[in-house]
């Protein structure tokens, strides 16, 4: 029995990412480089043997997970829908996994809107916790993101989150948006010139301004004129 077989049992039966204090604390004859170098060894070996699973090492410990080209499958056998956000719960989750800790308030105050609703939809899917009261008038809740939070988005810890500038700058990025302004404005305009031609054919000819015909005088008759009843 190797400490790598221990440590595979332990992740299987596990529910979420154990982390190396846990190992610790499970196998007291093993010191923590022991089960790091591993642990490192068994990320290497599945990799190499090209499963559909990894070793993954995220939200501070380690688990099995399958890859993501199996997700369908997996939903399948699940018989589940992924679950997902809205957008107002995701620009709520963003700006507490960035600013935290923060108080609802303040995330008021970057949003615009009322978060009330939102933050208890996160609080309820355990992507984000109640840290604490900051010592201001009527204590308000102090709001961080959890472990789960770090499952779900595939992150070792919360420094593994994108630097700000980096959203900055994929943002200021235009050149990925251009295929996409090209077709609309090539679309815009058919649309713009099947509507030039609908109207077109709406118009009456002869009515145009300057042409317009006096309802009820014979036609090639000038209305000015004075035309008597034949033989008076």
């Amino acid at each position: 029995m190797t400490l790598a077989k221990i440590l595979e049992a332990i992740m299987f039966a596990a529910d979420k990412p154990v982390s190396i204090p846990e190992f610790c604390r499970i196998l007291p004859d093993y010191d923590r480089g022991e089960i790091q170098h591993a642990l490192d060894r068994l990320k290497s070996d599945y990799q190499t043997m090209n499963r559909s699973f990894i070793l993954k090492e995220v939200a501070g410990g380690y688990e099995f997970r399958t890859k993501a080209e199996y997700a369908d499958y997996v939903i399948s056998m699940l018989r589940t829908s992924p679950s997902r956000l809205s957008r107002a719960a995701m620009e709520t989750l963003a700006i507490i996994a960035y600013k935290q800790p923060i108080i609802r308030q303040e995330i008021e105050v970057l949003r615009g809107v009322d978060v009330g609703g939102v933050l208890r939809t996160l609080l309820e899917k355990n992507l984000i916790k109640v840290v604490g009261r900051k010592n201001i008038p009527g204590k308000p809740l102090i709001y961080g993101t959890t472990s789960r939070f770090l499952e779900v988005f595939d992150l070792q810890d919360i420094k593994s989150l994108p630097e700000l500038k980096e959203i900055k700058e994929l943002e200021s990025d235009e050149d990925w948006k251009e295929p996409f302004n090209t077709e609309f404005n090539q679309e815009r305009r058919e649309k713009t010139t099947a509507s030039h031609e609908t109207e077109a054919t709406r118009k009456i000819p002869g009515e145009e301004a300057g042409d317009e015909k006096v309802h009820g005088a014979p036609e090639n008759v000038d209305p000015g004129e004075n035309h008597s009843p034949s033989g008076s």
